[in-house]
């Protein structure tokens, strides 16, 4: 018996080593064939160890398409293709929308529904005439006979009423919104939903001729007159500068309203010297621009831009303007310089904040130490010697510099603690602009000095 077991044992270590020689002759398997081994044996052990149940939902294996690749450049029929479906697609949407017959119509059934009793000289409707002049406005009117609609324009009306005037502003300006949508997508050459900066410089240069306040610009300026706008757009909507703005981004900012604020023929002088885009400015900011330019090269100097404003920039300041934004041979471009001067004139703005955050962030660590502090306030004193001033100790402005921003670190101030605070334009006047620093250090004279002027105004 013994004898037996010790033959069957040889023959098991026989048969074991002829096995292992015959896997090493046998070809090697491929990538794919030890991938889809893989993949057999941990669809075996998953199953077992969810104990040999069958997944129900097998939906996984088919999965719906969501991506679609765009065309590439060659590929010039699918391209094509794709512009005609997306203009079919907006004529669509743009037929969707009210015209002027049928916002007429709605404003007359609106003041025909009204509903007494009449307090002042608000239009007043119910809910229940709401609701009935919804079923005669048309299927295009029916979204905005909506309960929530009518919730959100309810006041303190004691009739539980909204006013007439206010909804139909309302379905104006929804109106007004997804036409303004549809005729930026037009421009909208990626179909993506953002304009690149060549794509809004083809809108507004075509909505030029339809507003009457830029009847008289000379068409030589419209190209500059374009890059003015533009950049406005660019600077506060593209804060990353990936050369490219969302168009809901563009509906939601207050920037397009300015613009076709411009379409009213009886605009007043005030407005239009508060509206960036109004012929006026623009062509204040190009006038500065070529009255900074002495050589009459087309571009800047750090010593021509030192002329900026009041002229009391501080040369560091200015030192790291031409070290961070983008120059030719060491010179400043009319685009580069609409940043600047967007910067320097919106300095309660995030965006303007940001841009001369990182002028000051000299180390690049993304916050102001007392170094970075210090090496600013430098050239303020310098200059104030220069002017026979008594310079201001460093301690004092770094310590009311502090107070004013309160930083979560006591020791850093972060972009978030400037935007914070509400004092990043004294903050960055302090360090930037000796005039900035001294109508900041003599508020209380000033402040003082105009309730004089206002009280002789008065005793006249």
């Amino acid at each position: 018996r013994g004898a037996a077991a010790g033959g069957r044992g040889a023959m098991d270590w026989k048969r074991s080593l002829r096995g292992r020689l015959a896997a090493r002759r046998a070809p090697k398997k491929s990538e794919q064939e030890r991938k889809d081994e893989e993949m057999e044996l941990f669809t075996k052990y998953y199953m077992e160890w969810k104990g040999g149940r069958k997944i129900g939902n097998t939906s996984y294996t088919n999965i719906p398409r969501f991506y679609y690749r765009l065309p590439a450049e060659d590929e010039v029929l699918l391209q094509k293709l794709r512009e005609e479906s997306r203009a079919v697609f907006l004529q669509r949407k743009s037929r969707e929308l009210l015209d002027n017959e049928e916002l007429q119509n709605l404003w007359f059934l609106l003041d025909k529904h009204q509903t007494s009793p009449v307090i002042g000289e608000e239009a007043m409707i119910n809910y229940e005439n709401f609701l009935k002049v919804g079923e005669k406005a048309g299927p295009k009117c029916k979204q905005f006979f909506t309960a929530k609609i009518f919730a959100k324009l309810l006041h303190n009306d004691p009739y539980g009423r909204i006013s007439i005037m206010q909804f139909f502003n309302y379905v104006m300006r929804k109106v007004w919104l997804h036409q303004t949508r549809i005729g930026l997508s037009l421009y909208d050459v990626a179909g993506q939903g953002y304009l690149r900066e060549s794509d809004l410089e083809n809108y507004i240069l075509e909505l030029i001729p339809t507003l009457p306040q830029l009847d008289g610009l000379e068409k030589s300026f419209y190209s500059f007159y374009v890059c003015t706008a533009v950049r406005k757009f660019f600077f506060f909507l593209d804060p990353l500068r990936t050369g490219k703005i969302k168009i809901q981004d563009i509906l939601a900012c207050s920037f397009l309203d300015d613009l076709l604020e411009l379409r009213d023929e009886e605009l007043s002088k005030e407005s239009q010297e508060t509206n960036w885009f109004s012929a006026p400015s623009a062509l204040r900011v190009y006038g500065q621009y070529l009255n900074l330019d002495k050589d009459h090269n087309g571009m800047l100097s750090k010593e021509e831009l030192s002329r900026y404003g009041t002229g009391t920039l501080t040369n560091i300041f200015l030192d790291r303007v031409f070290q961070e934004c983008l120059t030719y041979d060491g010179e400043m471009d009319y685009k580069t310089y609409l940043d600047f001067v967007l910067a320097l004139e919106n300095r309660k703005e995030p965006a303007a904040l940001q841009y001369i955050f990182k002028l000051l962030d000299i180390e690049n660590k993304g916050y102001l130490n007392v170094f970075s502090l210090n090496y600013f306030f430098r050239a303020i004193q310098e200059q104030m010697k220069i002017h026979g001033q008594e310079p201001v100790s460093f301690q004092d402005v770094k310590d009311e510099i502090f107070d004013m921003v309160k930083p979560k670190d006591p020791y850093k101030i972060s972009l978030q603690d400037l935007i914070n605070s509400s004092q990043g334009d004294t903050v960055t006047s302090i360090l930037i602009d000796l005039n900035g620093f001294w109508t900041y250090e003599n508020r209380e004279v000033l402040v003082a000095s105009d309730n004089d002027n206002a009280a002789d105004v008065d005793d006249t």
